[in-house]
């Protein structure tokens, strides 16, 4: 039976016994498209070997309509393609998970002695004691290959000791990928070609080391007022923990395998150990957890700053979902939209999408304004000021250059809020742009009207001693 869209709602069959018709899930991703503004999406559902429906819907940044074979950055679910190739290895007998790893990689050094102790089953499962508090990836020197991210690490403290905590932290798997690289003795994206994409029949995936090396189609969007902006992902280097790129073709390919066994790129015993978390949610690249209706669900998101990305296993069912999604971590429309199609292929009706973030945008970019017109204003009058000198002016003009301090470390603060992830400056103007955009207008409106009085009383004690 087909979705009625009704009212600006979703109408869907109470409770199915079989999987969705593609025109039921193409009805779920048109009307969350609808009600978002999300400009372009790739999608693919699967159960067992079966592809019930791979497509794309929208437009890249550059107009080009979005296919199943449309390559797409697939950000952090590329975890889960790290993972794998360690696991390949490890089935091949070339290493063990519970090595260390510089048994296998002498290079990696860092200045804390617990680092030898770091073993490889410590990296895919990000217990490693590695933390974005001690070691900043992405606001620190700049890497463009595998080999520079491991160098990068040399002068970096672990936060923890190996095995003792969970934190989240990308250079775990870009080490793991500089592993690959030199057990494997081929680069990581060639393993990853010869090893998992070709076998699979995924003649659309790559990887990218960079930012610099995503195509077009790959590049995404911030959503302003509803309205899609356009615009180049920050620098960042992303290889082994966010660089695979890839299509809602070959996505399901990928997840026909997850759920079939693991054939022909891996046994069944490894693709297990993989979705096998102990004793934590997180496994080997992948997050485990329950759905609302408490079925198994082993799934990883992955947000780059202009697209973001979701793919989720359903073992008890069979299902597998992939999403890519060409807006920024902002929205997290890919995840959004994900977790949609697990409400319906659960038999529950997919709540109606917003964008929440539209009120807030008017309201921080009609404060930007507001605070331009009292700056100028504030400018205009700053002789009047002057002769007036008001108590407590000098109390008063200490407080005007305090956005453009919140503003020079914003990032900063984010990042504490972040349970200390490393952030960059831009990476927060992505993140919040018109938050940033009004407070770029505060502190350049405060330094403005700041300069403008100090000048007016300098202007007025000149012309009182000159009149003495």
């Amino acid at each position: 039976m087909l979705s009625v869209i009704l009212s600006g709602l979703l109408v869907l069959p109470a409770a199915p016994t079989t999987t969705p018709t593609p025109a039921t899930i193409d009805a779920v991703v048109e009307q969350y498209r609808e009600r978002t503004g999300l400009p372009g999406v790739a999608v693919a559902v699967t159960r067992g070997t079966t592809v019930v429906h791979a497509a794309g819907y929208g437009h890249a940044p550059g107009g080009e309509p979005i296919s199943a074979h449309t390559p797409m950055a697939v950000a952090s679910v590329s975890k889960s393609f790290t993972a794998l190739a360690v696991m390949q290895l490890v089935e091949r007998g070339r290493i063990r998970l519970d090595d260390p790893v510089r048994a296998h990689l002498p290079e990696f050094t860092m200045a804390d002695p617990r680092a030898d102790r770091i073993t490889i089953r410590r990296l895919l499962d990000q217990t490693s004691g590695m933390s974005d508090t001690t070691h900043r990836s992405f606001s620190g020197p700049r890497v463009h290959t595998l080999r520079e991210a491991v160098a990068a690490m040399r002068g970096s403290t672990l936060a923890a000791d190996p095995g003792t905590r969970w934190e989240y932290h990308n250079p775990n798997f870009q080490l793991a990928a500089r592993l690959v690289e030199v057990v494997g003795g081929v680069p990581f994206a060639e393993h990853l070609r010869r090893e998992v994409f070709a076998p699979l029949g995924m003649r659309d995936s790559s990887t990218a080391d960079t930012e610099r090396d995503l195509p077009p189609t790959a590049r995404g969007h911030l959503v302003v007022l509803g309205v899609p902006v356009a615009l180049p992902e920050p620098p960042a280097f992303g290889n082994g923990s966010g660089g695979v790129l890839s299509s809602a073709h070959d996505m399901a390919a990928w997840l026909v395998m997850q759920n079939s066994g693991g054939t022909p790129v891996a046994t069944p015993e490894t693709i297990a150990a993989t979705h096998s978390a102990a004793p934590g949610s997180y496994a080997l690249g992948w997050f485990v957890g329950t759905t609302p209706a408490g079925a198994r669900l082993v799934d990883h998101g992955g947000d780059l700053f202009t697209s973001t990305a979701y793919q989720a296993l359903l073992p008890e069912s069979g299902h597998g979902i992939a999403v890519m999604a060409n807006t920024g971590t902002r929205h997290g429309d890919a995840e959004a939209l994900g977790r949609r199609l697990v409400d319906l292929l659960e038999g529950r009706q997919p709540a109606p999408a917003n964008d929440p973030y539209r009120v807030v945008d008017a309201v921080l970019l009609g404060s930007a304004v507001a605070v331009a017109v009292l700056s100028v204003r504030g400018v205009a009058r700053a002789r009047r000021w002057a002769a007036r000198r008001p108590r407590w002016a000098t109390a008063r003009l200490l407080l005007l250059p305090l956005p453009l301090v919140l503003a020079a470390t914003v990032h900063r603060v984010v990042g504490y809020l972040y349970r200390g992830r490393d952030v960059a400056w831009l990476q927060v103007a992505y993140l919040y742009p018109t938050f940033v955009v009004a407070l770029l207008v505060a502190a350049v409106g405060g330094v403005a009207v700041l300069a403008a009085r100090l000048l007016a009383r300098r202007g007025q004690r000149g012309a009182s001693t000159t009149t003495e």
